[in-house]
This record gives structure tokens, C-alpha cells and sequence, in this order.
């Protein structure tokens, strides 16, 4: 088994988490909080792919 890459990991929770959120707002019926949950879900996962294709052109995967 190779290296774990502990960014990623990070980047899954984080993921996994505003996933949560987005059914927290659902039971809350705020959508407010909802559209927060999904604009912050967006934004991690840009992040962990730009930080994927990043790490793949320097080699590091």
C-alpha cells in the first residue's frame, strides 16, 4: 500500500461535512444555509482538484 496523502484525506472530510450540512439545511428548511453548505462543497472540491492535478504534473502521485 502506498503513502497516505493526508491533504486528500483532509479535502474528503471537509467534502463529507458540507454534504452533511447541505442535509442539516434541508431539515432546517433554511435555504440560506443550504445554498452556503453547497457553495462551500463547490469550493472544497475545486480545491482538491486543482491540488490532485497539481501534485500529478510535479510528480508527487
Amino acid at each position: 500500500m502506498k503513502d497516505i496523502k493526508w491533504v486528500f484525506v483532509i479535502y474528503s472530510l471537509a467534502a463529507v461535512a458540507a454534504m452533511c450540512a447541505i442535509g442539516v439545511a434541508i431539515a432546517m428548511r433554511s435555504p440560506l444555509v443550504g445554498i452556503a453548505a453547497i457553495l462551500a462543497l463547490v469550493y472544497i472540491m475545486g480545491n482538491g482538484f486543482k491540488t490532485k492535478k497539481k501534485m500529478r504534473e510535479q510528480g508527487l502521485l
